[in-house]
């Protein structure tokens, strides 16, 4: 099979695509490319979630870093991928390596690769990556490893718990001691994945469920969306707390639901956040978000006199910016947020934490902020649906819209389009529709924003028409 990068790491189906082969040659050729960078000596830091199988995916990788000289840190246990991002750089270390797939179903894992700055690969250290994978099949480059056990003996492998020096970093970042002191009744969700145990133990008091070792996530793919947080719902709506945070399978992407037992979608938390950022926090910087994501933090950027940037999805891309200038919030419509001060990173247990905070600040609840927002700025509504397509159909359908993009769609004319990734067609009244193959599963994404929930099914309605789907 041919590895390729998708937006956030290697993915594959476990036993299909992610064998011990095939991991093999990823950290064969990772490790030729930081001994070639001089990164290797820095030494590398390995952290992994709780599927199916991460722990000896971890270990395997290990060895082979080993078998290279490169002098491992090893999670002793699964880790949140934040945690893992920062001890890279609070270590100094020449990378990071994640074994997750994050939010996709259980029947996948994943390398993520994380650099020395403490944030994704950019896109350019995974082309260079891709072409050695290519080159070493080529060429039969031999897999260099070391055991396990011995390596760990000779100290080439030394294991470390990451959560000291990331929760320090946490403790400077948000009031814990705020929030704890406004006696909010929260819930987290952190849907059996890598974040279980970790708000709660920055904030004692604070209820979890879902939080025991499940490879199979209940049955439920560990995405915290709406449909997959019923549970999570169900408690807000009984009354007994106030908000309910949710993290993915490796913890750098939040969901909510409001004190309403209402999904709180990443647009609401983005725009939420921002405004906290700023009138709480007193905090400058540009924005930038990614072609998925809400209008709102447009009209919220602009109402502060904040610059704007947006991005292909993948937070790779909003971490290229947030290198290269003052950004004070970047996110994408999956629930990877990240902020200024921390580091170019997703983090949903931060995230979740801000939320906390600005619910202790304000008195109010999330729906509550988020509906005095809308007054200033609009109100607005969205969706996002998700139909499967086989990669031929999807060939067909990329260069449909390529030579013949539609003008018109549901009645109302396009005035502008985005096709950076996937397709995004903008109407006269700020609405939009983007049709967007997924980059990582045999998924076509389609996504809407409007004034109105009717406009914004109608639009998704005739773009499943457009799709063929």
């Amino acid at each position: 099979m041919q590895i390729k990068f998708g937006t956030d790491g290697w993915r594959g189906v476990i036993a299909r695509d992610f064998t011990f082969e095939n991991l093999s040659i990823v950290a064969q050729a990772t490790m030729d490319y930081l001994n070639r960078e001089g990164l290797g000596d820095k030494g590398l830091v390995i952290g992994y979630d709780r599927r199916f199988m991460s722990r000896e995916f971890a270990r395997r990788v290990a060895e082979i870093a080993a078998g290279n000289f490169i002098k491992v840190r090893l999670t002793e246990d699964y880790a949140p991928t934040p945690a893992v991002s920062w001890a890279v750089r609070e270590t100094g270390s020449g990378a990071g390596v994640m074994i997750t797939a994050s939010h996709n179903p259980p029947e996948y894992n994943g390398f993520k690769i994380k650099e020395a700055f403490g944030g994704s690969a950019l896109p350019v250290t995974t082309r260079i990556i891709e072409e050695i994978v290519a080159y070493n099949r080529e060429n039969g480059r031999r897999i260099s490893s070391v055991p396990f056990e011995e390596a760990l003996k000779k100290g080439t492998i030394t294991l470390f718990d990451p959560c000291e020096g990331y929760f320090h970093q946490i403790s400077r970042y948000v009031d814990l001691d705020l929030i704890a002191r406004s006696g909010i009744k929260a819930v987290v969700d952190p849907m059996y994945g890598a974040g279980s145990g970790f708000i709660p133990r920055l904030l004692p008091g604070v209820d979890e469920i879902h939080n025991c070792e499940n490879p199979s996530f209940g049955g439920v793919p560990p995405e915290p969306i709406g449909q997959n947080l019923q549970e999570l719902s169900a408690l807000l709506k009984k009354g007994v707390y106030q908000v309910g945070l949710a993290l993915d399978g490796d913890a750098d992407r939040i969901g909510a639901v409001d004190e309403n037992g209402e999904f709180f979608s990443s647009h609401c938390i983005f725009t939420v956040i921002l405004r906290h950022l700023i009138e709480y926090k007193k905090l400058t910087g540009a924005v930038v978000k990614t072609v998925s994501t809400t209008r709102m933090v447009d009209l919220l950027a602009e109402k502060f006199g904040l610059a704007l940037f947006e991005t292909p999805i993948g937070f790779k891309h909003i971490c290229e910016l947030m290198l290269e200038r003052d950004i004070l919030m970047g996110g994408e419509e999956s629930g990877g947020l990240g902020v200024k001060g921390h580091i170019p990173e997703r983090d949903g247990i931060l995230l979740g934490l801000l939320l906390l905070e600005a619910i202790a600040v304000s008195g109010k609840g999330l729906r509550q902020l988020l509906n005095e927002t809308m007054d200033d700025i609009g109100h607005f509504y969205y969706q996002r649906i998700d139909r499967r397509i086989e990669n031929e159909a999807k060939e067909q359908l990329i260069e449909k819209l390529r030579s013949q993009p539609p003008t018109v769609i549901d009645g109302q004319r396009v005035v502008a389009t985005n096709f950076s990734d996937g397709f995004k067609f903008i109407f006269e009244s700020g609405d939009w529709l983007l049709i967007r193959p997924s980059g990582t599963e045999p998924v076509l994404r389609l996504y809407s924003e409007a004034g109105s929930q009717d406009q914004v099914e109608r639009f998704l309605r005739a773009a499943v028409t457009i799709a063929g789907a």
